[in-house]
């Protein structure tokens, strides 16, 4: 008798903010395939990362547990523990063959650490690339474009504020999807398999290839959205961002023309839409082997891109919802419901409690995220009560005047407080007024009763997320 429990293919993007998939909220980014899984599927369209940067995002899904809990708290750490359990470990540990095409960004990424150091992950294959500039031998998408002779110096072309990038078949968004179907075709004996694809894009540079960049005319792109006397009730984190990206450093939309930073919008569209064709490669392929009905799918990204919006660019310590808020489409035909788009507030630390469940495993008593069964099933239409996301310095601060940012936000569904700590300084926001999270209400006397209420629950939220492990197993 073959094995009926279910293949997994989750595929994780970089960076995606959750408003770039044309049927959900974008008229104009060009994700056909991406709508059509949508008809096939749940997206869970108030789904938050728990922190706006890769590593500790990626731990706290990857674990289910949140960033301090699982010890994965900034990027370019020494490690991570190898005590965390996995969820990829998990499943490997029970039948299924793991495999891995891309960036896994749990500690440091140089020279010395090799492929992220890794913990044990369950990945039996393991094309890594964190990603595509060609900056350690050991990556194998580097190794890859040298076989084929293909010269990364000379791959690029400015185009304005982006670029025009390696050909779509050269390209690392391509190249983990080709090694995903190799998975896939590979013989696990009798075994389920699980592949994760983790691509780097749409992660700046902006960089897709040029057929992807034509089709969009910068000219039509919206602008980034923030108001002219916003900086008057932002904190010192968002007013350094503002000159520049990473502690006034990097990118910053002061030295960018409006042309420009269309630009910026349209090559972040183009990526996704790279993006889009491939994971629709990938669709057709489960079609085609008949693996398609017995294939958990996941769509989903790791955090958000601030993409000029509020005057900044790219991410840091900044809960904007376009920072932190996330695409996640989930699909298993016959078991989970097809063509929902659900409001319920949902964290990605539920990924890990979600496939363990649906594998028919006992949960781990590390979880600490709550599994979507009941919604994906159509039991309920709710989850939870609000969503919680920290930041622990967790990328270089490049300026010595301000301490190192520290930051958990909590958001309900009508309002969301940030805290910072060590500094007086908070943001608070009427999502109902505001949506768009333009006037920060922290300083407000007429707040003043509403923001101490969200700073008990958000203190509650920091006091209920400790580290449930070890159990208690006697009274004293």
């Amino acid at each position: 008798m073959s094995d009926q429990r279910p293949n997994i293919l989750w595929f994780c993007t970089d960076q995606q903010r959750f408003d770039t998939i044309g049927a959900l909220h974008n008229p104009v980014v060009q994700t056909p395939h991406l709508d059509a899984f949508l008809r096939t599927a749940v997206a869970c369209d108030q789904a938050y990362s728990q922190s706006p940067v890769c590593t500790p995002s990626r731990a706290s899904f990857l674990t289910g547990r949140y960033p301090r809990t699982c010890r994965g708290r900034q990027n370019g750490q020494a490690w991570f523990p190898a005590d965390e359990l996995l969820v990829t470990r998990y499943l490997a540990d029970h039948g299924w063959d793991g495999g891995l095409a891309g960036k896994l960004h749990l500690s440091a990424c140089c020279r010395i650490n090799e492929k992220d150091h890794r913990p044990p992950d369950g990945y039996r294959n393991f094309w890594w690339s964190h990603h595509p500039a060609p900056d350690w031998p050991e990556s194998d998408y580097g190794q890859w474009l040298r076989q084929r002779g293909v010269d990364w110096a000379t791959a690029y072309r400015p185009q304005g504020a982006a670029y025009a990038g390696l050909p779509t078949e050269h390209h690392q968004t391509t190249w983990c999807v080709d090694r995903a179907i190799e998975h896939l075709e590979q013989d696990h004996d009798g075994r389920p398999w699980l592949i994760s694809v983790n691509v780097f894009d749409p992660h700046h540079a902006f960089d897709p290839p040029q057929e992807y960049l034509d089709r969009y005319d910068p000219a039509t792109v919206p602008l980034p959205r923030w108001l002219a006397d916003e900086w008057d009730r932002k904190t010192p984190y968002q007013q350094l961002d503002h000159r520049g990206a990473y502690g006034g450093q990097g990118m910053s939309v002061t030295r960018l023309s409006e042309r420009e930073l269309r630009q910026v919008v349209a090559a972040y569209y183009a990526m996704v839409s790279l993006i889009d064709d491939q994971f629709g490669r990938l669709l057709d392929h489960l079609e085609a082997t008949g693996q398609r009905d017995n294939t958990i799918v996941i769509f989903m990204s790791d955090h958000g891109e601030l993409l000029g919006d509020h005057g900044l660019l790219l991410k840091g310590g900044h809960f904007y919802d376009c920072a932190v808020r996330v695409p996640l489409l989930l699909s298993w035909p016959g078991r989970w419901q097809q063509g929902v788009v659900s409001d319920a507030l949902v964290e990605l630390t539920d990924l890990a409690p979600t496939l363990t469940e649906a594998c028919g495993l006992p949960l781990p008593g590390t979880f600490q995220g709550r599994t979507l069964g009941p919604l994906l099933r159509g039991e309920t239409t709710t989850h939870r009560a609000d969503v919680y996301a920290e930041y622990h310095h967790a990328m270089p601060l490049k300026n010595r005047d301000l301490p190192p940012c520290y930051g958990s936000m909590l958001r309900t569904a009508t309002h969301k407080i940030v805290a910072y700590h060590g500094v007086d300084a908070g943001e608070l926001y009427d999502l109902t007024a505001d949506p768009g999270e333009f006037h920060n209400l922290w300083s407000d006397p007429a707040c003043r009763d509403l923001r101490e209420t969200l700073l008990r629950r958000l203190l509650d939220r920091v006091v209920f997320t400790l580290d449930p492990w070890p159990p208690r197993i006697a009274p004293f």
